[in-house]
């Protein structure tokens, strides 16, 4: 139903910035909620910023102050700016879409993952 594309990954020192995005194939306004995930080596995926329909915003404890989640509806892009980058954001970062299909209940889509690698 949805298709989500990740881009913006790569190498930067310690300190600096980047941005990810998601480019979803349809309409995001209607999506439950959209997130971003992050895999490093050796690690289990862990919940790195999510965002509501709402505008409702959680983040890891790890990013918070550093990491901003947005959407774009009129662009169908969820955005991840990281800032102040630390060798420990390194991983794999996924998109992720919860799609309501019931009352209670979704549907998660995920885009391939970019990669983002921090060096000291």
């Amino acid at each position: 139903q949805v298709q989500l594309v990740e881009s913006g990954g790569g190498l930067v020192q310690a300190g600096g910035s980047l941005r990810l995005s998601c480019a979803a194939s349809r309409s995001i306004r209607s999506i439950n909620a959209m997130g971003w995930y992050r895999q490093a080596p050796g690690k289990q995926r862990e919940l790195v910023a999510r965002i509501t329909s709402g505008g409702n915003t959680n983040y890891a404890d790890s990013v918070k102050g550093r990491f901003t989640i947005s959407r774009d509806n009129a662009k169908n892009t969820l955005y991840l700016q990281m800032n102040s980058l630390k060798p420990e954001d390194t991983a794999v970062y996924y998109c992720n879409a919860n799609v309501r299909v019931v009352v209670e209940a979704g549907y998660d889509y995920w885009g391939q993952g970019t990669q983002v690698t921090v060096s000291s």
